[in-house]
C-alpha cells in the first residue's frame, strides 16, 4: 500500500477517533460530514492554485534564460564591435585632432562657469554688505550676522588659496577688502551716533559726578554689542569702541600738549608734566566711567571668557586702554632722543617705571594679562633698547664706584656708621652698597626676569667683584710689607711710616670693617621679597631648561651658576644668589681677622721685649717679711707695654664688634700669657720680693684687660694662679700655708701635690707645672 495512503488514512482514523468518542457524537454526523467535506474543497483550490504559479514561474524561468543568452550574445557583439573600433582609432590620428579642435572651446566654456561662480560670489558678498547696512544703527546684534557670514566667507577663501597654489587673488583680496570696510562702515555708523549724544551733552565739560542718561548709556550699550564677538575672538586686547568716541577729546588734548612745539613737548619734561597729567586724568573721571559703565560691561562680558580681564569688567582700565596708543606714541618718540644721551635715558626709564608701576597699582590695571599681569611701557620699550639701557646703567655704576674709591674719605673708617659694639666699615665700603642699592631701585620695576639677572650680575656683581679684588689686594700689599720676603723686594719709608702706632691695626680694621659691612649686607638683601623672589624664579628656571647654553638672557647654566651660587639648579633650600660672592668676602674677612690677631702678637712681643730681659726678679728686699705686692709700683719697663696694651685697646673697640674684638684679643691674650709664662716665669729666679712684684705687675695687666673686656683677664689665669704659687711665704702665722709645706708636698707625688693645688683653690695648674714654679724660687734653688 502507498505510503501516503496510509498516512493518509493514519490521519483520518484520528480525526475520527477524537470527533466520534461517544454515541452522543453520531448525532452531529452529517454537521461533520459537511466540514470535512468544506475543508476537503479548501485544500483542492489550494492545491489547484499551488499547481498554476508552479507553470507560470516555469515559464517565466525560460523566459529569463532566454532573455540573458540574448543579452549576452548582444554584449559579445558589442564587445566585438568596440575591438575593432580601438583598433581603427588606434591606427588614425582622428581623437588627438579632435581633442585640441575642442580644447579651446572647453577653456572658454570653463572661464564662463567660473565667471559665473565668481558672480554668483559676489552677489552673495554684496547682499550681505546691504544686510548689515541696513541693520544699523538700530541693531547692532543684527548688523552682526550677516558681517559674521561675510568674515567666514573671507577666511574661508583665504584658507582655501594656499592649497590652490594663490589662485584667486583678486577674488580673495576684494571680499578681505570689503570685510574690513564693512567693519569700518559698521563701527563708524555706531560711533558717529554715540559721537552726536556726547557732543550734544558737552562731553567733557560734564559734572565728574554726574550720571549719564538713557540715550548716552543706550548707545554706549550698542557699541558694545557690535564689538562682543570682536573682543572675545581677538588674540590681543581691544580697546572698547564707546570709550574710543569719549577719549578722542583726550587724546587731541594730549597731542596739543605733549606732541606739539609748546614747551610742556620737550622730552626732558615728559616725567614733570606728561606722566602727571595723564595719570591726573585718570583719576578725575575715574569714579563717573566705573558708576555708569561699570553694570553695562559687567552684563556683557560677565559671563564670557573674558569676565577676569579688567580691561572689558572695568570702564577704568577700558578707559586706559584707549588713553595708551597716544602715550606709547609720544614715549616712542622721547626714546629716540633718549638713546642719544645716557644720563637722560637712565632718568627716563626710572620715570617710565615709575608711571607704569602707578597705572597698575592705582587702578588694578591688568593690561589684558589675567596671570602676569601689565607688562607695562617699559617692557615694550626695554624689548628693543634694554643692552642700550644696561650699557648705559653699567658706565654710569662704574664711574660712580670709581669716584667712590678715589675720594679723599673713600679708604677712612665710618665711626659714626653704627653705635658701639658693632664693627665699623670704611666709608668705601658703606658707599658701594649704597651705590648697589641704588642699582635695584633703578631695575627692580622690570617685569621679564632675563633683564633682572642681567642688571645683577652684569652691574651689581661685577662691582663687587672689583671691591673684593681692591680688598684683596689690600691684604696682598699688607702681607708684603710685613713679610721678610716682601721687605726684600725694598719698602718706602711712607709705606714704614703708615705701620707706625695703630697703623698696622687700622689697615687691618679697614678691610675687615669693609668686609664684614657687605656681608652681612648682601645677607640682608638675600632675605628680602625682592631677591628672594629673583632666587625662587632661577632655581624653577635652570630646573626645567632643557637649553644650558642659554639659561636667562644670553648666559649659560655654567655662567649663571659661577656668578650666584652653586645651588642653582639643584634641591638645596639654602641656596641665595649671593653665595658666591658672600663666600668671597667671608675669606677676605677671616684673614683680616687672622691678621689682626698676628699684629696684636706681634706688636706685644715687640713691646714686652725690655721687660722680658729684666734681671732684677731675684733682688732681695731689705726686710722680706715687709713686702706687701699691693703697695708695689708697676715695674718701670711694663710702662710702656701697657700703653700700647691701652693704645690698641682704644683703637680696635672703637673699630670693631663685640664679638670679634673678644676673639681677637682672646687670641693675642693667650699668647701674651704664654709669653709671660715661658720667657719671665721660667726664665728666671724669684725672691719673695721679685716674685710679688710680678704678681703686682700681672694685676696692672689684668685690670686694663677688665677696663675692656669683662672677664677678660681669664686668658692670664694659668700665670695668674702660677704667681699665687710663687708667692708663697716663707714665714706663716699659725693655720696658714708655707712655701715649704707646699714644696714637700708637691715634690712628694702626684697626689699629694693636688692635694696641695686644692688646698690653695688652683685648679689651672698640673704638678709638673707646680714643681716647674716652686723651683723658681730662689729657697728651693738647691
Amino acid at each position: 500500500m502507498d505510503t501516503t495512503a496510509m498516512d493518509h488514512d493514519i490521519r483520518v482514523e484520528d480525526y475520527l477517533d477524537d470527533k466520534l468518542q461517544s454515541t452522543a457524537d453520531f448525532e452531529h454526523l452529517d454537521d461533520l460530514l459537511s466540514n470535512v467535506e468544506y475543508q476537503r474543497s479548501q485544500l483542492q483550490s489550494q492545491l489547484d492554485d499551488a499547481t498554476r504559479e508552479l507553470e507560470e514561474a516555469r515559464r517565466s524561468a525560460g523566459d529569463r534564460q532566454a532573455a540573458l543568452a540574448r543579452q549576452i550574445d548582444d554584449f559579445q557583439k558589442l564587445q566585438h564591435s568596440i575591438d575593432v573600433r580601438l583598433q581603427i582609432v588606434a591606427a588614425s590620428d582622428a581623437p588627438d585632432e579632435a581633442i585640441r579642435r575642442l580644447e579651446q572651446p572647453m577653456k572658454k566654456l570653463h572661464r564662463v562657469d567660473l565667471a559665473h561662480r565668481y558672480l554668483l560670489l559676489l552677489h552673495d558678498v554684496e547682499n550681505l554688505r546691504q544686510s548689515a547696512r541696513a541693520s544699523l544703527p538700530q541693531s547692532p546684534k543684527a548688523a552682526l550676522e550677516p558681517y559674521t557670514k561675510l568674515k567666514q566667507l573671507s577666511l574661508r577663501l583665504k584658507k582655501l588659496q594656499d592649497p590652490a597654489d594663490g589662485a584667486a587673488v583678486h577674488l580673495v583680496t576684494y571680499v578681505e577688502s570689503v570685510t574690513k570696510t564693512l567693519w569700518d562702515e559698521m563701527k563708524k555708523t555706531m560711533w558717529d551716533e554715540l559721537e552726536a549724544v556726547v557732543v550734544k551733552r558737552g562731553w567733557p565739560s560734564v559734572d565728574s559726578d554726574s550720571d549719564v542718561d538713557d540715550e548716552w548709556l543706550l548707545c554706549f550699550e550698542k557699541l558694545v554689542d557690535l564689538q562682543v564677538p570682536e573682543v572675545l575672538y581677538s588674540p590681543s586686547v581691544v580697546a572698547l569702541l564707546p570709550v574710543d568716541v569719549m577719549s578722542q577729546i583726550f587724546v587731541k588734548e594730549f597731542r596739543f600738549h605733549f606732541m606739539s612745539d609748546k614747551a610742556t613737548s620737550s622730552p626732558q619734561a615728559i616725567g614733570a608734566h606728561c606722566f602727571p597729567w595723564f595719570v591726573a586724568l585718570i583719576e578725575k573721571w575715574e569714579d563717573f566711567f566705573r558708576d555708569n559703565f561699570g553694570p553695562v560691561l559687567a552684563t556683557k562680558f560677565g559671563h564670557t571668557a573674558v569676565s577676569r580681564k579688567m580691561v572689558y569688567m572695568d570702564p577704568v582700565c577700558a578707559f586706559i586702554t584707549s588713553m595708551l596708543p597716544v602715550m606709547r606714541e609720544k614715549v616712542a618718540s622721547v626714546m629716540a632722543e633718549a638713546v642719544d644721551d645716557p644720563a637722560f635715558l637712565s632718568s627716563l626709564m626710572v620715570q617710565l617705571m615709575a608711571f607704569d608701576e602707578n597705572i597698575r597699582s592705582g587702578f588694578n590695571y591688568d593690561g589684558g594679562d589675567m596671570e602676569n599681569g601689565w607688562g607695562g611701557l617699559t617692557s615694550e620699550v626695554l624689548s628693543v633698547h634694554f643692552d642700550t639701557w644696561l650699557q648705559a646703567e653699567k658706565r654710569f655704576a662704574l664711574e660712580r664706584y670709581q669716584a667712590i674709591m678715589t675720594a679723599p674719605d673713600a679708604n677712612n673708617i665710618d665711626y659714626d656708621f653704627s653705635g658701639p659694639g658693632k664693627t665699623k666699615p670704611t666709608y668705601a665700603a658703606s658707599r658701594v652698597t649704597d651705590l648697589l642699592r641704588s642699582v635695584t631701585g633703578q631695575y627692580e620695576g622690570i617685569k621679564r626676569f632675563s633683564h633682572k639677572l642681567r642688571f645683577l650680575i652684569d652691574i651689581q656683581l661685577t662691582i663687587l667683584d672689583e671691591y673684593h679684588d681692591q680688598l684683596r689686594g689690600r691684604l696682598e700689599t699688607y702681607l708684603s710689607l710685613t713679610s721678610t720676603v716682601g721687605r726684600v723686594f725694598g719698602v718706602t719709608e711712607e709705606q714704614l711710616a703708615a705701620l707706625e702706632g695703630t697703623g698696622t691695626l687700622e689697615i687691618l680694621c679697614k678691610v675687615y670693617g669693609s668686609t664684614d659691612h657687605i656681608v652681612n649686607t648682601l645677607k640682608d638683601w638675600s632675605n628680602e621679597e625682592f631677591f628672594v623672589t629673583l632666587w625662587e624664579r632661577l632655581q624653577t628656571r635652570a630646573k626645567a631648561s632643557e637649553d644650558q647654553g642659554n639659561l636667562a638672557g644670553g648666559m649659560s647654566y655654567e655662567q649663571v651658576k659661577d656668578r650666584t651660587s652653586s645651588a642653582v639648579g639643584t634641591e638645596e633650600d639654602d641656596g641665595v644668589l649671593f653665595d658666591e660672592t658672600i663666600a668671597a668676602y667671608s675669606a677676605r674677612r677671616k684673614r683680616a681677622e687672622e691678621f689682626l690677631s698676628e699684629a696684636l702678637i706681634k706688636e706685644h712681643r715687640k713691646a714686652f721685649r725690655a721687660y722680658l730681659q729684666r734681671p732684677q726678679w731675684s733682688t732681695i728686699a731689705e726686710d722680706p717679711s715687709s713686702v706687701d705686692g699691693y703697695q708695689l709700683a708697676v715695674t718701670s719697663e711694663l710702662d710702656e707695654p701697657l700703653r700700647i696694651l691701652k693704645r690698641d685697646f682704644d683703637f680696635l673697640s672703637r673699630v670693631l664688634g663685640t664679638a670679634v674684638f673678644r676673639r681677637v684679643w682672646r687670641e693675642a691674650l693667650e699668647r701674651l700669657n704664654s709669653m709671660l709664662w715661658s720667657d719671665v716665669m721660667m726664665s728666671h729666679k724669684f725672691t719673695a720680693s721679685g716674685a710679688a712684684q710680678f704678681r703686682q705687675d700681672l694685676r696692672a695687666i689684668s685690670s686694663l684687660i677688665e677696663r675692656y673686656i669683662p672677664d677678660g683677664s681669664s686668658s692670664l689665669g694659668s700665670l695668674s694662679d702660677a704667681l699665687q704659687l710663687l708667692n708663697l711665704p716663707v714665714e706663716v702665722e699659725q693655720g696658714a700655708v708655707s712655701l715649704r709645706q707646699v714644696t714637700d708636698m708637691v715634690f712628694t707625688d702626684n697626689t699629694e701635690a693636688k692635694k696641695a693645688l686644692d688646698q690653695l683653690e688652683i685648679n689651672t695648674l698640673t704638678p709638673a707645672n707646680a714643681r716647674q714654679i716652686l723651683q723658681r724660687r730662689v729657697e728651693n734653688a738647691e
